[in-house]
């Protein structure tokens, strides 16, 4: 029985997310799995992992395979990292400190990187947001200004009415009489 490490989708229209299943790889898509190791939702930025790392790693070893999307899923989670690093000891390349270590430096480098991504993206964001604030106030400006405009002309215009309708020769007459 070849077993994969693969996505299996959930959610409505237009709204998936998918949980990370180990399935026989002749069952359908979202059909029978044997265990459920994980979530990974693509609508929230950054995409939203939660994974089951030991379980994950038990089944890797264990000879599942993932799929592309998975192996990339399990890559960042640090899964393959991990296993990679098992199997030099394995070969008695490492020893479990030495790999223990690696991997211990492999996280926290990945999350000095992901907290400066995070960073990155929130001072872009709220810059993006200062730009769009800016351009609305020039919008608003230059409408007040043409407003402004209009009314002063309008302002002229009806004093020029005022002034010609008392200076008639009509309402001179009209006076006398």
């Amino acid at each position: 029985m070849p077993v994969k490490i693969r996505l299996a989708r959930h959610g409505r229209r237009n709204r998936p997310y998918y949980h990370i299943v180990v399935a026989d790889s002749r069952s359908p898509r979202d059909g029978r799995f044997i265990e459920k190791i994980g979530i990974y939702n693509t609508l929230s930025n950054p995409a939203k992992i939660e994974l089951d790392f030991d379980k994950a790693l038990n089944w890797l070893q264990n000879g599942a395979q993932p799929t592309d999307t998975c192996r990339s899923i399990l890559s960042v989670k640090g899964v393959m990292i991990k296993k990679h690093l098992l199997d030099g000891v394995k070969k008695k390349a490492l020893t479990e400190e030495q790999a223990e270590q690696k991997f211990e430096a492999w996280m926290k480098e990945k999350e000095v990187k992901i907290q400066s991504d995070l960073e990155n993206m929130s001072q872009k964001k709220d810059s993006e947001k200062k730009k769009i604030m800016d351009s609305e106030v020039k919008k608003r400006e230059a409408k007040a200004a043409i407003v402004a405009q209009k009314l002063a002309q309008a302002a002229k215009a009806a004093a020029a009415v005022t002034i010609e309708s008392s200076v008639t020769p009509e309402n001179t007459e009209t006076a006398a009489q």
